[in-house]
């Protein structure tokens, strides 16, 4: 049974010198580009927790609604569910967003046909995933994600691949498993941190390779 009102990020905002801050600051940069672009109207949130990225989601949209299968730690769930089984009705949404819940299903593709049932033809599904990250709220997780197999999951459910977004690329998957590697990082001063993650922000930002990447923001189109 998965842990009641277990702590879930509050807020996508982080400390530059925090220890997932490379990790944090891509995925950040990729789903504020999806949101820009594709989202709008009513939103379900499959996995919500305690909607951490209201603050960027709110200005897109007229309606926010978000599902999660326990309550969070800040009761912001709406719909208590499986993400496999949400009870609402078809075509009642304009966007479905989703973001590192997907690697926690263990029948992740029914979780997109679950979107793409819930959304209005023309609806876009934002979605996100690692393809790179330890073993975490063991023991559910299940799954990580190539570009390709988002590409195919979407267009299994029926959604057309609008865009598959590489968070980071290779230098800033470098340091992030630095970090995670070696132990003592931990015991660094802040302004050793924060060193650390700047040289490996310019790095990826000025030899951008994403044929190794932490993770991946996929669009779908419900045509």
């Amino acid at each position: 049974m998965r842990e009641k009102n277990l702590e879930r990020l509050v807020s996508y905002k982080m400390k530059p010198y925090a220890t997932n801050y490379l990790e944090h600051k891509f995925i950040i940069d990729g789903l504020n580009d999806a949101i820009y672009k594709y989202a709008k109207g009513k939103l379900i949130d499959i996995g919500c927790g305690n909607k951490p990225y209201a603050e960027m989601l709110l200005p897109h949209i007229t309606e926010y609604i978000g599902c999660d299968i326990i309550q969070s730690s800040n009761n912001c769930v709406d719909v208590l569910c499986e993400a496999t089984k949400i009870p609402l009705p078809n075509d009642s949404f304009d966007t479905a967003f989703s973001t590192q819940t997907i690697e926690h299903v263990g029948d992740f593709q029914d979780m997109v046909n679950e979107a793409f049932r819930l959304l209005k033809p023309g609806g876009h599904f934002i979605v996100s995933g690692p393809m790179y990250w330890p073993l975490h709220e063991e023991p559910y997780d299940f799954h990580r994600f190539t570009k390709h197999g988002f590409a195919h999951t979407l267009q299994k459910a029926g959604f057309e691949v609008v865009e598959i977004i590489p968070n980071g690329g290779k230098w800033a998957l470098l340091g992030q498993v630095l970090i995670q590697t070696l132990p003592v990082w931990l015991t660094f001063p802040k302004v050793l941190k924060l060193a650390h993650n700047k040289l490996f922000v310019w790095l990826d930002q000025k030899y951008f390779d994403p044929i190794n990447t932490m993770n991946y923001v996929a669009i779908g189109r419900k045509k």
